[in-house]
């Protein structure tokens, strides 16, 4: 078929509205369609073809993979990097690089004031201690602020989603001191990779790509006046630190990891075993009116 026909077809299908539509939605759905239709013609797309990619679709949805799929093509990082180049435009400069925010994330974290213990002591794996401040673009405390942060086991298993974990294990909410200051202990999380049954791994290995991700540590950091922070930090000497199947991985979010083993130091902190510590900072630009400044409202998991 030739464009004009392609296109002819394409106005046909968006003219057969019967009643008031979304416009919004309308306008999108009519632009997919003719893209798609496009693209099927110009690679000689087969009707096998379009079936197995819809089974493939059912299967994705029916496997709850579509919020791995989605950061595994790269489209959670590229929202982000329009979002920075929005907030650029507006002059909104500075600030913490965002990153993706994943599909692992459950809302209702215990809070606490200050200082956290995130893991229930059921975890064999390198202890971590990590502590920072919250700071706005002048290098101002930010008490008060929020931050939200979840991560995976030593066996790169989540909470919530590995039913062996006890309730919000390895997630806290922790409000920030006068200083702006927060404290964790935990354990050093492991990377993982996507079930290498699963649907998001078999398109990967048609694609030639591998499924892992390194080591890494989420946060949500929030203050009233401020824009919200997406973000993770990713462990330095992590084999996938710089090849994340998922993007994710961005300047200033790898910072340094410091191992201890001297007994001196383990008496200071109070434990029996070779622990690591970071430090890092969090910065927030001022929210902007018409900026997004809140997390993007999206799917996640809530514990019963």
């Amino acid at each position: 078929m030739n464009k004009t026909h392609i296109q002819d077809f394409a106005k046909r299908i968006s003219g057969t509205q019967i009643a008031p539509a979304n416009e919004r939605v309308k306008a999108v759905v009519d632009r997919m369609l003719l893209d798609l239709f496009v693209l099927i013609e110009e690679m000689d797309v087969t009707p096998e073809e379009i079936w197995s990619a819809c089974s493939y679709v059912t299967e994705l949805g029916k496997s709850n993979e579509v919020g791995l799929l989605v950061p595994g093509l790269g489209v959670e990082h590229f929202l982000d990097l329009r979002q920075d180049e929005k907030e650029r435009a507006a002059g909104m400069d500075g600030g913490t690089p965002r990153t993706i925010e994943g599909p692992l994330y459950v809302a209702g974290a215990p809070v606490c004031q200050g200082d956290a213990r995130l893991d229930d002591d059921t975890d064999d794996g390198e202890i971590l201690f990590m502590d920072g401040r919250v700071l706005d673009t002048r290098g101002n405390p930010v008490p008060g602020a929020q931050v939200e942060v979840w991560h995976a086991n030593s066996r790169g298993n989540y909470s919530y989603f590995d039913q062996s974990q006890s309730a919000f294990n390895l997630r806290r909410t922790i409000i920030t001191d006068a200083e702006g200051r927060y404290r964790f202990r935990s354990i050093m999380p492991s990377g993982y990779s996507c079930p290498p049954d699963g649907p998001t791994q078999k398109l990967l290995t048609l694609l030639g790509r591998h499924g892992h991700r390194p080591a890494h540590i989420h946060f949500f950091v929030s203050a009233p006046g401020y824009r919200t922070l997406t973000t993770q930090i990713n462990i330095k000497d992590d084999p996938y630190v710089h090849d994340d199947f998922a993007f994710a991985t961005r300047d200033g979010l790898i910072p340094e990891v410091e191992h201890h083993t001297d007994p001196a130091a383990l008496h200071d902190k109070g434990v029996n075993r070779p622990f690591a510590t970071i430090t890092f900072d969090f910065v927030l630009p001022s929210a902007l009116d018409g900026m997004l400044s809140a997390l993007p409202e999206r799917p996640r998991a809530t514990a019963a």
